[in-house]
């Protein structure tokens, strides 16, 4: 047997056996299949393979060398542009794709593989549902992962757009005119970017003449369809943009996986390049706000609520399998899934890149396209908009987005709020209007958006709608303690607690009389030598008391029924308040309220508008229905689980010293309690209806004939309940505080 040739003649026999093809053909219209050009490339393949393995890792052979100095991968380049013979693009992309896939030695810092690489990028995405488009996408994936191992390979990939001009166009055609617009060009990306050597095998037509190329220096943004090239800046990204658009699902999730790798990379030049001169962020908002407009105006928002969490990469949804369809759902799944994508993308990306992007998003489709939709005054569709604004507030992870779409829903300010200035936010303004809505179904999902809105990670959400309005403690007033003040109370209860329809102060109101400032304050305990108000604490028992006993005896019922009791809400409360503790880590709270010394109580108090509707709301819990006073109680409890001393004692301390006007959640349901002791009297057989509404309520019994003055039943129940519920986190809270 002859012996086997050196494995460098036999690749130089491959790759003379290929160039012979194209000089001894005549035939150029024969499909590349019909000839032996695909089994030489792989044999070429293999030899690499074995050279590799034989030799030290990094050692570069003969065979490789040929590669590189024969310049190989241009010529296959230029083949492969022709398509000649047909098919030999696609043969041209598989070869690249296994070369840099199965090789081991880097070779992307050649100039003679990255400059092919990078003219062989351009040619994918130019044509949707070409059929190359599978292979396209492997090599540029391929090219995606080599970049991921080795970030600062990307510099290959960032080219000059002056040079990229000069290969296409030949020096010649460049005049001073381009040359200023480029020199501006570069200032304005401040691009690091690799030159590109003017190649000698592309033809000077290729771009055309000058006035193109000028024309294409000036175009910016890039309509979703088109597939023009403006910008010769990061092609590796236009590229794998123009491939999210195949029709072909695979494809398009492929390429999303390739720009996810992409925007990871902690290259800043590349992640400037990204942002500035690719259609990156345009791609992200347009889809979003094309999906988004996509949406019927009939979809109801208990759907958009319930509809299963979606996954961006799995949005294969088939509506023939689907039991639980329902019209629209197709569209609410793309447009979730194209959110969650971005959201995805936000999180993975470079900093700089992720703050770019997110701020792309709140312009261009938080600002351009949510607002208007949620400011309109058609019912139904602040209902809808609102719900999807609930949704994308539940779904978003990425820290950098949350922090976007909190300024577009509550704005930037941090200072005091003042009645004259409530609105302006005009969003916020609205959503907190519609948080008491004319519209029951408008209110709850108002709510239950801001109440998951609390639970996100974010400082500024609760110091925004809260905290900055209770900064300087000017709810209370500063009174040095008296001793006579000893027998107000007595066994922490609160003396006339229960017997409040003997008080003064209740005798006699209809539901329209209002207190006078005085009067009104006086609802609230004053403070005892046995907790003086300088610490912010008073004992645990006394407010646990002090709510357990809010709700006089004749108008509770929860004793009657068995597992109504107080112990569930310490559960809990217990548990929120732990989870809550962990959000709030971050954070550096104080654990003591401001030194009331340093704090500026002359200052007007206002609650702030949020709290301000809140607190309307409870004021009118015997006059509206049982799920808003569920939804609005429901806040109201989040609110005052958050471990700052300013919520625990504005919200949690029946003691504090309330300033002259002020009202607080104490004094707000004191106010509805003397309300309910003159409505009662009026009502027949009270506790016995009170206690088959809460049977109801609790399927224990089967819904009967109407009972009269349910509204105002079903509201002392929710009040019963909202007090052993806030009895409860107090008593959580200071367990916590007091046990270290």
């Amino acid at each position: 047997l002859a012996p086997s040739l050196p494995l460098q003649e036999d690749f130089v026999y491959h790759w003379k056996a290929i160039t012979h093809y194209y000089i001894e053909t005549s035939d150029d219209k024969a499909p590349v299949t019909d000839t032996n050009i695909p089994s030489h490339l792989e044999q070429m393949l293999v030899i690499l393979v074995q050279e590799e393995n034989e030799r030290e890792f990094g050692e570069t052979g003969p065979c490789m060398e040929y590669l590189l100095h024969h310049k190989i991968l241009e010529t296959l380049y230029t083949l492969g542009k022709a398509d000649c013979p047909p098919g030999m693009k696609q043969q041209v992309l598989v070869f690249y794709t296994k070369l840099l896939g199965k090789i081991r030695q880097p070779l992307l810092p050649h100039i003679n593989v990255h400059r092919p690489v990078q003219k062989l990028i351009r040619l994918c995405g130019e044509v949707l549902a070409t059929p190359t488009e599978n292979e396209e996408i492997q090599f540029l994936c391929i090219v995606c992962a080599k970049l991921k191992q080795d970030p600062y390979l990307v510099n290959f990939f960032l080219e000059n757009k002056f040079k990229s001009l000069a290969s296409q166009g030949g020096p010649n055609a460049i005049s001073e005119d381009v040359l200023k617009s480029q020199d501006s060009l570069s200032a304005d990306t401040g691009q690091s970017c690799q030159p590109e050597e003017p190649s000698e095998d592309e033809p000077s037509h290729q771009m055309g003449d000058l006035s193109t190329s000028l024309e294409n220096l000036s175009v910016t943004a890039l309509p979703e369809a088109t597939v023009v090239r403006p910008n010769q800046d990061y092609n590796l990204v236009n590229s794998l943009l123009n491939l999210t658009r195949s029709p072909d699902g695979r494809i398009a999730v492929k390429a999303c996986e390739g720009l996810m790798l992409l925007v990871s990379l902690p290259e800043p030049a590349a992640a400037r390049c990204l942002t500035q001169s690719t259609c990156l962020c345009e791609l992200l908002t347009d889809r979003l706000a094309a999906l988004y407009k996509a949406l019927p105006p009939s979809v109801d928002p208990l759907d958009i609520e319930t509809v299963e969490a979606i996954n961006w990469g799995l949005d294969s949804y088939s509506h023939k399998e689907d039991a639980s369809a329902f019209p629209g759902k197709r569209a609410l799944i793309s447009f979730l899934s194209w959110f969650d994508y971005c959201d995805q993308l936000i999180k993975e990306a470079q900093k700089t890149a992720a703050v770019a992007l997110a701020k792309a998003v709140h312009e261009r489709f938080f600002i351009g396209v949510m607002e208007p939709q949620l400011m309109q005054t058609s019912e139904m569709g602040i209902l809808t908009s609102t719900a999807l604004l609930h949704r994308i507030v539940r779904q978003v992870t990425s820290d950098i987005l949350l922090q976007e779409m909190v300024f577009f829903i509550l704005g930037e300010q941090r200072e005091p709020e003042t009645l004259a200035e409530i609105s302006r936010h005009p969003l916020r303004h609205r959503l907190i209007e519609h948080c008491d809505h004319i519209s029951d179904e408008i209110s709850i999902m108002t709510l239950r958006m801001f109440e998951h809105l609390l639970q996100k990670p974010n400082e500024h959400i609760l110091y925004n709608l809260v905290l900055r309005n209770l900064e300087e403690r000017n709810y209370t007033e500063y009174k040095p303690v008296c001793p006579e003040d000893k027998d107000v109370v007595e066994n922490g209860l609160i003396a006339g607690a229960v017997d409040l329809e003997e008080d003064p102060l209740f005798t006699d109101i209809s539901p329209d009389n209002t207190l006078s400032n005085q009067e009104w304050l006086s609802s609230s305990p004053p403070a005892t030598p046995d907790h003086p108000k300088n610490d912010g604490k008073t004992e645990v028992h006394k407010i646990v008391n002090s709510f357990l006993c809010l709700v006089p005896d004749e108008a509770k019922s929860s004793y009657h029924v068995e597992g109504t009791g107080y112990d569930t809400y310490l559960r809990d409360a217990h548990r929120q308040f732990r989870d809550y503790c962990a959000i709030c880590l971050r954070w550096e709270w104080p654990g003591s309220p401001k030194a009331l010394e340093r704090c500026n109580l002359e200052a007007a108090f206002f609650e702030g508008h949020f709290l301000k509707v809140l607190f309307d709301r409870m004021g009118r819990i015997l006059d509206q229905p049982y799920d808003v006073n569920l939804q609005v109680t429901s806040v109201l409890s989040r609110l005052s689980l958050f471990p700052h001393p300013h919520i625990h004692e504005y919200l949690l301390d029946p003691y504090v010293n309330l300033a002259s006007g002020c009202r607080s959640l104490f004094s707000v349901i004191v106010r509805v309690v003397g309300d309910l002791m003159v409505r009662i009297q009026r009502i027949q057989d009270f506790t016995p209806k009170l206690l088959l509404v809460r049977k109801r309520l609790l399927g224990l019994e089967p819904e009967g004939p109407v009972i009269d003055h349910i509204t105002l039943l079903e509201g002392v129940i929710v009040l019963e309940e909202f007090c052993k519920e806030l009895a409860a986190i107090a008593f959580v809270k200071y367990h916590a505080a007091s046990t270290p």
